[in-house]
C-alpha cells in the first residue's frame, strides 16, 4: 500500500507498505481477507453458516458483500433492524448525512 487504509472486510486499519488488494469503486482488502471461505454474521459476530445456507449453491463467497446475517439471527423478532443497526456501527461512513 502507498496510503493507509481501511479494510472493507474486516474493517481494521491497512498500513503503508503492507500487502493489501485494491478495486476502483470497491475499496481495499487485506490479502487475508481476499481468502475469505465462511462469511461473518453481521449481527452476532459469529459464523453465517455458509455450508447450510440455502443460496450456496448460487453464492460466490469471493465476490458477494461481507454483510451477510445468519439463520439464527435472521429468523429473531426485528431482524432486519438489527440488520440495520450492525451495519450502521460497523461501516461508520453509512451515517453520514449527506
Amino acid at each position: 500500500m502507498k496510503f493507509p487504509g481501511t479494510c472493507v472486510v474486516c474493517n481494521e486499519k491497512i498500513e503503508v507498505n503492507e500487502i493489501g488488494l485494491w478495486a476502483k469503486g470497491l475499496g481495499v482488502k487485506h490479502e487475508k481477507c481476499a481468502q475469505i471461505n465462511e462469511l461473518k454474521c453481521i449481527v452476532c459476530n459469529g459464523s453465517a453458516g455458509c455450508a447450510q445456507c440455502e443460496f450456496q449453491d448460487i453464492c460466490d463467497i469471493q465476490k458477494v458483500s461481507q454483510l451477510c446475517i445468519c439463520k439464527k439471527c435472521s429468523e429473531e423478532k426485528n431482524s432486519f433492524d438489527s440488520y440495520q443497526k450492525s451495519v450502521k456501527k460497523n461501516f461508520l461512513l453509512l451515517n453520514l448525512n449527506l
